[in-house]
């Protein structure tokens, strides 16, 4: 394989972000008069975006579309203003992907955070790398494991799906890489344990960051 392009997912492969997502979740439940989450239970939420994290955090009989809307709207500002409290990134993991742009791949970030957040943190955490892309959940877009967000990026990038390496760490990303028909890397240190990503079969796995490396 030819590899020009790796797809990185970013909560969970590129930073560790549960305790601020976890923490702004809890903010509007108390907001909004239900009982917290655990930062475990919120693991288990995330990686279908905001909406859905927020869904499955209200308690049965108050997931209605009008009490999501609102722990959004309180969410979302609670979480702009501390979504970098505890959020950090992985281990070697900048180091990865300044070896990867120095070996002349592109490298471009898919997620389902919301476009703003996904931006911010990007920037943030990696401030040396240049992305061809940086695409989080916009207006009027599918979220993954939809493969439009791919598309939009190999399209972005001019590289041929053959060549693209998608690199991720939940049930989510190994769906969205089958569903755009992409390599996928898995990678052990995110939300999901490798038991869950087993059956999707991925082509290679990394347990550390420069794994992916040899995922090429």
């Amino acid at each position: 394989m030819n590899t020009q392009l790796v797809i990185f997912d970013l909560d969970g492969t590129l930073l560790n972000t549960i305790a601020d997502l976890a923490a702004s979740a809890n903010y509007a439940l108390e907001k909004l008069g239900y009982p917290r989450r655990s930062e475990t239970q919120c693991r288990a939420f995330v990686g279908n975006g905001v909406t859905k994290l927020l869904e499955r955090a209200l308690p049965d009989g108050a997931k209605t579309p009008e009490n999501v809307a609102r722990m959004r709207a309180v969410f979302q500002a609670h979480y702009d203003a501390h979504n970098a409290d505890a959020t950090f990134a992985y281990p070697g993991m900048a180091d990865v992907l300044a070896t990867l742009a120095q070996k002349g791949i592109k490298l471009a970030v898919a997620s389902n955070k919301y476009q703003s957040a996904t931006e911010k943190l990007v920037r943030l955490y990696f401030p040396q790398i240049e992305f061809c892309a940086v695409l989080g959940a916009r207006e009027n877009v599918p979220v993954k494991p939809d493969p439009q967000i791919v598309r939009d990026i190999l399209q972005s990038a001019g590289v041929a799906k053959e060549n693209v390496l998608y690199v991720g760490d939940s049930d989510v990303d190994m769906q969205t890489a089958q569903n755009a028909q992409v390599k996928a890397c898995a990678v052990t240190w995110g939300f999901r344990t490798r038991e869950q990503l087993l059956p999707y079969a991925p082509a290679a796995w990394a347990d550390k960051a420069t794994d992916i490396l040899n995922a090429l």
